[in-house]
């Protein structure tokens, strides 16, 4: 049985986000939710923005319209140095893994305990480094030495979230952590998200388009359509949802109300 979470005072909310760039209105107005220690995962069709509704949590991108809380600070109106503040408590697994070719593996997970926790010695940084790329099931020691291109797909993946939990966030935000992997490494990445969310009690947002291992991790999915949340429900009930729309994307159907051009 999923846990029952608090919807009342959720750690991110959105609010009637818009985003536009140039004349195209990708996002239109994204309502949304995050509750704490919970796991939502994004769904939509390709190119709709659902990447971009996470370089917004983050703060990467700045909202044409509406605001965005992230554990009660409106990143969306706030200081550089509040949203620094913001970003040390968000951990970025990036669809690629995002690994600095010129940096080996244990250097590329110490990265951000360099940059933002001056009061660690080597020795301190180093234990982390291992512990994180264990907990992630690497080989801690072997993989540490090795550069990113002598990893596979999903060892790539796992080295990058050790790199994301290193600084013990509040959030961890995943950018498609499945893609590009073979079924049984895409549950080996399924079960790190859960085992994070239980161990560490971190919020998780995924967006992914791997249907079978997002009904595996999410407590909760959200349907995003032509700019908007269409639908947003809790695991059981957005398998079972009505909506014409979700039904259609569910079944991997092209018959139905949306339509493809071209």
């Amino acid at each position: 049985m999923r846990p029952i979470f608090d919807e009342k005072n959720p750690l991110i909310e959105i609010k009637h986000l818009q985003k536009v760039f140039g004349t195209k209105e990708v996002l239109k107005d994204v309502n949304l939710i995050f509750p704490k220690g919970s796991t939502t995962v994004i769904l939509g069709l390709s190119g709709g923005g659902k990447s971009t509704i996470i370089k917004h949590i983050v703060g990467l991108m700045k909202p044409t319209n509406g605001n965005i809380h992230v554990d009660g600070t409106d990143i969306s109106n706030c200081s550089e140095e509040e949203l620094r503040a913001v970003r040390k408590n968000i951990g970025y697994l990036f669809q690629d893994g995002a690994m600095f070719d010129s940096m080996n593996i244990f250097d590329n997970v110490a990265f951000p305990l360099r940059e933002h926790r001056k009061d660690l010695s080597e020795k301190e940084i180093e234990e982390l480094v291992l512990k994180m790329l264990s907990m992630t099931g690497l080989d801690a020691k072997r993989v540490a030495k090795l550069a990113p291109n002598e990893l596979s797909g999903g060892m790539r993946k796992r080295a990058g979230l050790a790199r994301a939990i290193i600084m013990e966030p509040k959030i961890i935000l995943y950018d498609e952590p499945t893609s590009g992997l073979d079924p049984i490494t895409s549950d080996l990445i399924t079960q790190l998200i859960l085992k994070l969310q239980k161990e560490l009690g971190v919020t998780s947002v995924l967006i992914t388009h791997d249907m079978k291992e997002s009904f595996k991790s999410a407590d909760y999915l959200a349907f995003l359509f032509e700019g908007e949340i269409i639908e947003w429900a809790d695991n059981e009930s957005f398998k079972n949802s009505k909506n014409p729309y979700v039904q259609q994307f569910l079944d991997g159907s092209g018959v139905g109300p949306i339509q493809f051009n071209g």
